[in-house]
């Protein structure tokens, strides 16, 4: 089995990934959406890092989807909603057996992808590290994290794990791994929608910290009820922990919507409200938040889905 890293999506956290791999010296292919944005990086030379006010540039090699040849290792690094179209457009070219590590955030885009691909072996993500790109085929490392790593389906860790630790990219296997992207999908429900509808950072949400706790009694409600229970615990004081570490910082989906781009709804609360709807579950605030979350995006003549 090749030992390439095909890497989908050269965003913040895809760019990351491959920096870091190439650094090791492990053998690392981006898959960019086409023949222009392939253009484009060939022009670039490669992707720049930014780590601690160092830059350092990447010569890593690239190509579209359609070219040719298999992919037997596949991060998938692009948004939830865009998941499923990217593996679709690579799909033929992945080997039987294949690994696809998908670092995508909420919930709904793992199942999406695994449906496309039986013959592959979809590993899940659940990252807390920081990036953000400063132009095109640059990005700066913002916040260290770290990264849990799980399959629901199979416990055996991958083979080419070690190459994690090598390439200083802090990751745990996890059989567990449901658990840390329902905790994470339930805080994302208590923090994220707030800063769009209450216009801050996060700390502007120690001013609306009774909207937030009747959210997390919800969203606990929600956890034990799909059988996570252990993700519900504490959920509340978790929440105002991270809000706490983070108050100088804005949600992704505040800056998606500054930025005027598609927000993970859909994977997010749209994920959580559908589940309370499968469980015939009554949560109005996470319901009520859902439909103001919709209607400010509405106006902002934005996505909602």
């Amino acid at each position: 089995m090749s030992s390439t890293w095909h890497i989908l999506g050269a965003g913040s956290l895809g760019s990351l990934w491959a920096c870091r791999l190439a650094r090791a010296g492990k053998a690392v292919r981006l898959i960019l959406r086409d023949g222009q944005r392939l253009q484009a990086y060939q022009r670039a030379g490669g992707l720049t890092l930014v780590e601690q006010d160092q830059r350092r540039h990447y010569a890593i090699p690239a190509e579209t989807a359609q070219a040719a040849g298999p992919i037997h290792r596949l991060l998938v690094a692009c948004k939830a909603y865009d998941a499923a179209p990217a593996i679709a457009s690579v799909a033929p070219r992945l080997a039987e057996g294949a690994e696809v590590l998908l670092l995508q955030n909420g919930l709904g885009s793992q199942d999406e992808v695994a449906e496309l691909v039986p013959h592959a072996r979809c590993i899940f993500a659940s990252s807390t590290e920081g990036a953000f790109r400063e132009g095109d085929w640059q990005v700066r490392f913002a916040g260290h994290g770290f990264n849990w790593l799980g399959d629901p389906c199979n416990p055996t860790l991958p083979a080419w794990f070690d190459d994690l630790q090598q390439a200083g990219i802090p990751a745990e296997w996890t059989v567990d791994i449901l658990t840390r992207l329902w905790r994470k999908l339930a805080l994302n429900c208590a923090i994220n929608p707030l800063t769009v509808l209450h216009d801050c950072q996060n700390g502007g949400l120690l001013g609306h910290l009774d909207e937030v706790e009747a959210l997390c009694t919800e969203l606990a409600q929600l956890l034990r009820r799909c059988g996570q229970p252990e993700a519900a615990d504490e959920l509340a004081e978790e929440v105002q922990r991270v809000i706490l570490a983070t108050a100088a910082n804005y949600s992704s989906m505040y800056q998606d919507v500054r930025a005027g781009r598609r927000t993970e709804l859909h994977y997010l609360l749209g994920h959580a409200c559908r589940a309370a709807g499968r469980h015939r579950l009554q949560l109005p605030q996470l319901e009520r938040l859902q439909q103001r979350l919709v209607d400010n995006l509405r106006a902002r003549g934005l996505p909602s889905d």
